[in-house]
């Protein structure tokens, strides 16, 4: 870990990935699946959930979950029978990652820690000061996966928009 600043508020500080942000299995799961879907808007008619599962090479039957839980939140439509599958509901420049994640996993939170007191008394030893801290950087973390499309990720994965 290194650091350029001494302000721990403004601290750059390089670490892995996975070592700061976990994203869950079902969360990913979605993001691929849609991404799927998103890079193939130009055909024809719905993907079915066995064509999506090769094509990512995810599970079906935990697929299948998934896209019933998206198209709950109305990332996705389906069409039953033969030529059915799954296209997704909006454009992909109107899916955003933070939607995407919170239509599996809920909310976008560092955890359920509750608010801190609003009046800035604390009856705990200062947890009221973590509590704001954890709140703010959930939304930090909700704010930058705002920033991201499926539209912008497909760009990304073709090779015509930098990678983060």
């Amino acid at each position: 870990m290194t650091t350029e600043d001494t302000d721990p508020r403004t601290q750059v500080v390089a670490i892995s990935y996975d070592a700061f942000v976990r994203v869950s299995t079902r969360g990913d799961y979605a993001c691929r699946a849609l991404l799927s879907l998103a890079l193939r808007a130009d055909e024809p008619g719905p993907t079915s959930v066995r064509d999506i599962a090769e094509r990512t090479g995810l599970p079906q039957p935990y697929l299948e979950q998934i896209l019933l839980a998206l198209k709950g939140a109305g990332i996705v439509r389906s069409k039953r029978g033969v030529g059915g599958g799954y296209v997704l509901a909006r454009e992909p420049a109107d899916i955003r990652l933070s939607e995407i994640l919170s239509a599996v996993d809920g909310p976008i939170t560092l955890g359920d820690f509750g608010e801190p007191h609003a009046d800035g008394a604390c009856d705990h030893e200062g947890q009221c000061a973590l509590l704001a801290i954890w709140k703010a950087a959930g939304e930090t973390m909700r704010s930058y996966l705002d920033g991201y499309t499926l539209s912008s990720i497909v760009e990304m994965s073709r090779g015509r928009a930098p990678w983060p």
